[in-house]
């Protein structure tokens, strides 16, 4: 895949990502939320130059601190989204400011990793920037529905007249 497709497949899964994070969304714990990861890492893996031939071992640590940094991120980003339950029995998560500061010390981390390697010499194709995008999501959504099966989902029971009994809702924070 050439590098302008994989620059405008980062770019829009990321806007994707930074808009649906800030915005409340019900969560469907059924849904099959590894799917846009796994798709990413196919395109991530089908890249012929994920390691870079000259610098193999040096290429290797560079992908494999890329890796964990994404799956710090990920973690870091799931556990700092706020998830709660509405009366009717729904989740939803909203993502918080220590959300922000999770993605922008995953960027500075990352755009070190990238200096690191320009400085070694190491060709670093964007598909390694692919592979840690699909690792953040996995373990965010992966940690998101672990969270969420843990919730007290039972809908609030309203009386005859339709007026709701006063239950509070277990909010979680972070």
């Amino acid at each position: 895949m050439s590098g302008l497709i994989d620059a405008l497949v980062i770019v829009a899964v990321a806007a994707l990502v930074i808009v649906r994070q800030f915005r409340a969304s019900r969560v469907d714990a059924g849904r099959r939320w590894w799917v846009l990861p796994g798709i990413l890492a196919v395109m991530a893996l089908r890249e012929p130059h994920v390691l870079d031939t000259h610098h193999h071992t040096a290429s290797a640590l560079i992908l494999g601190a890329e890796l964990l940094v994404g799956l710090a991120t990920g973690a870091g980003w799931a556990w700092t989204t706020r998830v709660w339950t509405e009366a009717d029995g729904q989740v939803w998560s909203k993502g918080t400011k220590a959300g922000v500061g999770v993605w922008i010390v995953g960027i500075g981390l990352r755009v070190g990793l990238f200096a690191l390697g320009s400085l070694l010499g190491v060709h670093q194709d964007s598909s390694a920037l692919i592979l840690a995008l699909a690792s953040t999501l996995l373990v965010r959504s992966g940690i998101l529905m672990w969270r969420v099966q843990r919730l007290d989902r039972t809908p609030v029971k309203s009386t005859a007249y339709g007026e709701r009994t006063a239950r509070t809702t277990w909010k979680e924070r972070v």
